[in-house]
């Protein structure tokens, strides 16, 4: 590089440092300081925790939420101007879905049992953002929910994840507010452990200690009216070793093959989930008329050393759901 170039990016440098002191000395911060920005100054809070208040009460900590948002759809007239005019339909607020552990409240759970009994209770509460002095800084509340989905976690005694329930519900209405500032009440703060390698599946007359796997239990409710609606109970889809299922093809050859499938031919059982030294039940789905429908071996490649599994799958007429004190926080 010659030795006029070189000046001539030397004096360039040194222009522009002078004039970043010069912007120093004003106190602004370059670009970043204009009216307008948006430097690392200025942004948002970051969320510590969020909780769920119910009627007014903490019902604890949750791990995730989603959702709730007021919305309306956009229409297109049908017009003979080009380009077509366009409006707003009708206002719709959307489903909110959570997800959380054990240490939720009382309430809570008790929320979550009228999904497969068919109450159809409705509450009415709030979202609150937390920072992590567990201050509340947001709020968003929502009135009249009804729970439209509440799953029950994918089992499997391989894992070592953190098991979760997942619930969504559907409210009349939602507002984002302001939070109060005041810490939130200790209702599950401290999240109790709960795997998802940790259960227990017991159905009459059948070998379940090598059930190794159970698929998520997913419960769909939708509200005809105010106080009626549908309750979908989902099938109940377990995994065990060829070797350990006798009783399970046994069942499918009386249940299915030979057509003995009357309801004195269903069975009922259990599926518990327990804490981490199994010695507590935290949470128990009831299974009341089950009837199997498919068996079937799991694909298994020529040669592999893989245990050869089945698949067996039942319908359930009716489920219940309970919980064990160890699972509430207050």
């Amino acid at each position: 590089m010659s030795n006029d170039r070189r000046d001539f990016f030397k004096r360039m440098a040194g222009a522009a440092a002078a004039l970043a002191g010069m912007e120093t000395a004003r106190g602004g911060g370059g670009a970043a300081s204009a009216e307008g920005a948006v430097g690392p100054d200025a942004r948002a809070f970051v969320a510590g925790r969020f909780a769920l208040e119910l009627d007014e009460s903490i019902a604890g900590f949750i791990q995730s939420s989603e959702g709730g948002d007021a919305t309306a759809e956009v229409v297109e007239e049908a017009s003979e101007s080009c380009p077509a005019p366009k409006h707003l339909g009708k206002l719709r607020y959307e489903e909110v879905q959570i997800s959380c552990g054990v240490g939720m409240s009382s309430a809570f759970y008790q929320w979550l049992q009228t999904v497969p009994s068919c109450d159809f209770t409705r509450k009415s509460g709030a979202i609150l953002a937390t920072d992590f002095n567990l201050k509340e800084v947001t709020r968003m509340a929502f009135t009249n929910a009804l729970i439209t989905e509440f799953a029950m976690p994918a089992l499997d005694a391989a894992s070592k994840d953190s098991a979760l329930i997942s619930v969504k519900f559907a409210p009349e209405s939602t507002q984002r507010q302001k939070g109060s500032g005041q810490k939130v009440p200790s209702c599950g703060t401290k999240l109790k452990k709960w795997l998802a390698s940790n259960f227990r599946l017991t159905i009459d007359g059948l070998d379940c200690k090598k059930v190794n796997k159970v698929d998520a239990i997913v419960i769909n409710q939708t509200a005809t009216s105010r106080e009626s609606g549908r309750v979908e109970i989902p099938n109940l889809a377990v995994t065990l070793p060829e070797s350990a299922a006798q009783s399970f093809f046994d069942w499918h050859q009386d249940f299915v093959i030979n057509g003995n499938n009357g309801s004195e031919s269903e069975k009922s059982g259990m599926l518990e989930y327990l804490t981490p030294n199994l010695a507590e039940v935290l949470f128990t789905i009831e299974l009341h008329h089950l009837g199997i429908f498919k068996l079937a071996p799991e694909k298994v490649e020529a040669g592999s050393e893989n245990v050869r599994r089945v698949r067996a799958e039942m319908y359930c007429e009716q489920m219940a759901f309970k919980f064990g004190t160890g699972a509430a926080g207050c």
